[in-house]
């Protein structure tokens, strides 16, 4: 497929909530528009790409903030639904490493909502289709997200992220049997050291991508912070270095990993299944070096504040 088509995002969008000082009787806080898949869809806009965001919004003030957001970073809002559910609000605690937590408000939100008959307004014709985070295991919205899955992986290149939120799903088990179902649909699957940790403890990392690379997966990812990170295909392992930065915190670093990737792989014709499936270790490498820089400029900054395609250098 050409580089022009538009990229799909799915998911959900949200306000992240930072603490910002207190008050005599109280806390001072800032909201700030996010939600990891609405964070890749703004990478994707930013770093030069056409994202279409699917996603379910609240008609309530907050939610009117989360679209004019969305339009303000020129994000395609054609398969953007409204509904009457609240906004979730994700409570996002920063430790001294700027690394965050977090405490989800969303049990019926708003980006829940969406259903089997939204996904008549996608277009026909898109470069991918990119899943991740809690959308994927709660409902309705998980059901919708499978059956989008099942009906475009043969022809799409499906980009998946778990990005796991064990305070939104506890249980192991949930994350790693959709997981497994998706490794036969997905052609990229990107995941962090944290998530690998949470989930496969014990297990060995090379085996697990080997597995996974086995169920059809092309590319494999994994993300290890100030470490850098690794890729998997079946020629290989390749391990690129991370920028040294000042870290102010992390906050949609991951997802600044996956749209500099989905970008990077655009731009050097690989985001269709059979060129990716295709793809050198040396095209790997510079893929995952420009997607490791754009998450080093992300943690330099407050919140998912992603670099736009001029931070970066000329060419994958």
């Amino acid at each position: 497929m050409s580089a022009s088509l538009p990229i799909v995002i799915c998911g959900e969008s949200l306000l992240d909530v930072f603490q910002n000082g207190t008050t005599p009787n109280g806390l001072h806080l800032d909201a700030v528009v996010g939600g990891s898949p609405l964070n890749v869809a703004a990478g994707v806009q930013r770093m030069g790409g056409r994202a279409v965001f699917l996603g379910a919004v609240s008609r309530d003030f907050l939610g009117d903030r989360i679209l004019a957001s969305i339009e303000q970073e020129g994000i395609s809002t054609e398969a953007l639904v409204r509904c009457d559910a609240p906004t979730t609000l994700s409570l996002v605690g920063v430790d001294a490493a700027g690394v965050p937590s977090y405490r989800f408000y969303g049990h019926g939100g708003a980006d829940r909502q969406l259903l089997p008959e939204h996904l008549a307004a996608l277009p026909a014709q898109v470069a991918a289709i990119h899943f991740g985070s809690y959308g994927c295991v709660v409902e309705p919205i998980g059901s919708t997200l499978r059956a989008l899955v099942e009906a475009r992986h043969r022809d799409t290149v499906i980009s998946f992220d778990p990005n796991v939120r064990l305070n939104v799903e506890p249980s192991h088990a949930v994350w790693r049997e959709h997981i497994e179902w998706m490794a036969s649909r997905t052609h990229l699957l990107k995941l962090s050291d944290e998530d690998f940790e949470r989930l496969y403890p014990g297990e060995n990392i090379e085996a697990l991508a080997a597995r996974w690379l086995g169920a059809g997966v092309a590319l494999v990812m994994m993300t290890r912070g100030g470490e850098g990170a690794f890729a998997w295909t079946r020629a290989g392992r390749v391990q690129v270095a991370a920028p040294k930065v000042t870290v102010q915190d992390t906050v949609g670093a991951g997802d600044t990993f996956q749209a500099a990737t989905l970008i990077a792989l655009a731009e050097i014709g690989r985001l269709s299944p059979q060129a990716l499936a295709d793809i050198t270790p040396d095209e790997v490498g510079r893929v995952a070096d420009f997607a490791a820089r754009a998450a080093a400029i992300t943690c330099t900054r407050r919140g998912p504040d992603l670099p736009r395609r001029a931070e970066l250098r000329a060419q994958v």
